[in-house]
């Protein structure tokens, strides 16, 4: 599939983010203009404080914008019912509200809840795609462990399985790495890596881990005190975009290695 061919997942146009308080807004950032595809894992990166979960929450309706649009598959995300929403964006968040007695078979087939009856009653087909993400993710043996007897790294991909189970063609992460050791920050993005070009689903996922974003996702967007801009990795560099990121009295960006180094 070519890069022009590609479903445009989710669009914003001219979006400012932000809180309103009375007749009172702080603004966070203006004039953010993003096309995600189908299949593209994209990493969301910038500075402690820049906005990051700022934009992931206008992004996913949690908080209205302060002006401009957000767009799902060409439909304006307002004109989404809750449980249409739930059909197309599925969300993993860093704070977990579940509860840790659930196994974790019945914590992924909470996925399947915009698709069971009122009862939630799961059906044949929802215990196929139960077990199928599972296999994906490559905790069957975990299924019938409760979620409290999991390490971080665990519990973390048996989160991201229930977004798969969920089967929105969006999904999107608040901080997947956070608590995470350096080795299985690197399993979870190339995970996401793999299940993006394997399911053809989109990701977006907010991150420090800046150098790894960098060497595997297809698209970053980089969010600086100026400006909210997106591209390649390799556009990103060559353009200077991670130049600004932070500021230079400790650190610089490395053009030649793609990566952060201390300032000597």
């Amino acid at each position: 599939m070519t890069e022009q061919k590609k479903h445009i997942v989710l669009k914003t146009n001219n979006l400012s983010i932000g809180y309103r308080f009375k007749k009172e807004e702080t603004i966070v950032a203006t004039n953010i203009n993003i096309e995600l595809k189908q299949g593209e894992l994209v990493g969301l990166v910038g500075a402690n404080g820049i906005g990051k979960s700022t934009l992931l929450r206008t992004l996913t309706r949690v908080q209205p914008p302060l002006s401009g649009t957000v767009s799902i598959d060409s439909k304006l995300i307002d004109d989404y019912s809750s449980l249409d929403l739930a059909k197309s964006l599925s969300l993993v968040l860093t704070e977990h509200s579940f509860s840790k007695n659930l196994t974790v078979f019945e914590l992924i087939a909470l996925g399947r809840q915009p698709y069971t009856n009122w009862i939630g009653n799961l059906s044949n087909n929802d215990k196929s795609i139960v077990n199928q993400v599972m296999q994906q993710t490559s905790i069957e043996t975990l299924q019938h462990k409760k979620c409290y007897e999991l390490s971080d790294g665990q519990l973390q991909k048996v989160m991201i399985a229930r977004a798969l189970a969920q089967d929105t063609a969006l999904i999107i992460l608040d901080e997947p790495t956070t608590h995470l050791d350096m080795y299985h920050k690197a399993y979870i993005l190339n995970l996401l890596k793999t299940l993006a070009n394997d399911t053809k689903k989109t990701i977006l996922f907010s991150s420090h881990e800046i150098d790894l974003a960098i060497q595997l996702c297809d698209k970053l967007i980089v969010m600086t005190d100026s400006q909210v801009i997106s591209g390649t990795p390799e556009a990103l560099i060559s353009n200077g975009s991670f130049n600004t990121l932070f500021p230079e009295d400790l650190i610089v960006f490395d053009s030649n290695s793609g990566s952060f180094k201390v300032k000597k």
